[in-house]
């Protein structure tokens, strides 16, 4: 094989790792940003019931099936803290806890969003290379 066509193979073979690295990364920053976007949800539910004690709140039962629940306890929150392990806290503890996560996860989206870009820059580099090696062949050949 000549070495133009081996270089290409090559830089084809690079672009293809990188794009479905890229790939990888941005579902893990939808899966990042759904969870922030979830706690976020999570606070304003939990603010809006230490407001009304006496609000009613919809319990999923499965199947895509929900009962209205009155909510006895607003400030006697469970909140998963890790490793399965569950611990009460109260409102406004569970309500820190959660912004704390969320400032987590914003710093950990720019870390992963920066790793795209550089994903995407080195793609943009190997497809120039790629073109100029097909410019070159096709200079070579006429």
């Amino acid at each position: 094989m000549a070495e133009p066509e081996a270089d290409l193979q090559t830089l084809q073979y690079y672009l293809n790792e990188y794009s479905q690295q890229a790939e990888i990364f941005s579902r893990q920053l939808e899966m990042i940003e759904q969870k922030r976007i979830e706690s976020l949800a999570a606070i304003e539910t939990m603010k809006a019931l230490a407001a009304d004690p006496d609000s009613l709140a919809l319990l999923p039962l499965g199947g895509g099936t929900m009962v209205r629940v009155k909510v006895t306890g607003p400030d006697k929150i469970l909140v998963n803290i890790g490793a399965d392990v569950v611990m009460q806290r109260t409102n406004g503890e569970a309500i820190t806890f959660l912004q704390e996560k969320i400032t987590e996860m914003e710093a950990m989206e720019k870390k992963v969003a920066a790793t795209i870009d550089q994903l995407r820059s080195q793609m943009a580099e190997i497809a120039r290379k790629i073109e100029m090696t097909y410019a070159e062949q096709g200079r070579a050949r006429g």
